[in-house]
């Protein structure tokens, strides 16, 4: 252990230990499973003991990791208030906070972080926030020319030089044809499955096709696209194919449906923060994450 520790390695870990999941840890940190495994791997070669166990019934924590992964996730919470404090320095006073969200983003959850801007206690001072909702590619570009200072999307591709916070998780359900099971679904199960896909933009075509990839499977997509969420359900309750949407995107929450799983657990859409670690707000845009990562 005489090598340093690698910090990737260490946020690929509380990755895993948050979603209980090597594949569901891969997606929510954009990476594919194999560098994260890899990843994990190292580092568990650097303490000399594995952090977890992998079986059929899914991920466990050993008794070694049961101990390590609570400092692990200490000091990767430390070593982002030093970034945070010494970003402080240069933070202008007053102002606003330029959010781009994702329109898959869950409105609670934009709800959320528009009650923590508001709120004295939250941040360093109150700041008001601009929201502006935009495909994926559109507030990757915002983030990266200045036009943007935080953006909410779906954990489906890597932004490397970025700084990213996992703050929220939703399960996915598939619907279909079918409204009155609501049995639930193995995605091993959806090989031979029509899907229906909207347009690669808002993360949730890239979130299927990793989902499915993940698993090995082909995805059989329907020849033709859906303009929205409500589309894809209402051409699913209609036959033309089944659909994978998160279920805060149901026309109601009592609207037909299945759970999705994977090896028994439900299958999650993972969110995440991302902004520049240069920013000069950077301290509260961390602090935001941590507060809609970490609710009270």
């Amino acid at each position: 252990m005489s090598e340093r520790l690698n910090i990737e390695g260490l946020r690929y870990a509380q990755a895993v230990a948050q979603t209980n999941s090597f594949s569901a840890a891969a997606r929510a940190y954009g990476v594919t499973q194999p560098a994260l495994s890899n990843g994990i791997a190292k580092l568990e070669e650097r303490l000399g003991e594995r952090l977890f166990d992998r079986s059929p019934r899914g991920v466990a924590q050993t008794p070694f990791g049961a101990r390590i992964l609570p400092l692990i996730n200490g000091a990767l919470t430390a070593l982002d208030r030093v970034t945070a404090e010494s970003n402080r320095w240069n933070a202008p006073e007053g102002g606003t906070i330029r959010l781009g969200v994702s329109p898959l983003i869950n409105p609670k959850l934009i709800a959320s972080a528009y009650s923590a801007v508001c709120r004295p206690a939250v941040l360093s001072e109150p700041r008001n926030l601009v929201l502006r909702e935009a495909n994926m590619e559109e507030l990757r570009d915002g983030l990266a020319d200045g036009d943007l200072d935080l953006i909410f999307i779906p954990s489906v591709a890597p932004m490397p030089r970025y700084e990213h916070r996992i703050i929220d998780s939703e399960p996915m359900v598939l619907v279909d044809s079918a409204p009155l099971c609501a049995d639930p679904v193995e995605v091993d199960a959806l090989g031979e499955t029509q899907l229906i896909l909207v347009p690669d933009a808002c993360g949730l075509t890239r979130f299927t096709h990793g989902l499915f990839q993940s698993h090995e499977l082909p995805l059989h997509a329907y020849p033709g696209e859906a303009s929205s969420y409500r589309v894809l359900e209402e051409w699913a309750n209609l036959g033309l194919g089944s659909a994978v949407v998160p279920r805060s995107k149901l026309a109601s929450p009592e609207a037909p449906h299945r759970p999705l799983l994977d090896s028994g657990q439900e299958v999650e859409i993972f969110y995440e923060a991302v902004w520049d670690p240069k920013s000069p707000l950077a301290s509260d845009l961390a602090i935001l994450a941590e507060q809609l990562g970490n609710p009270s």
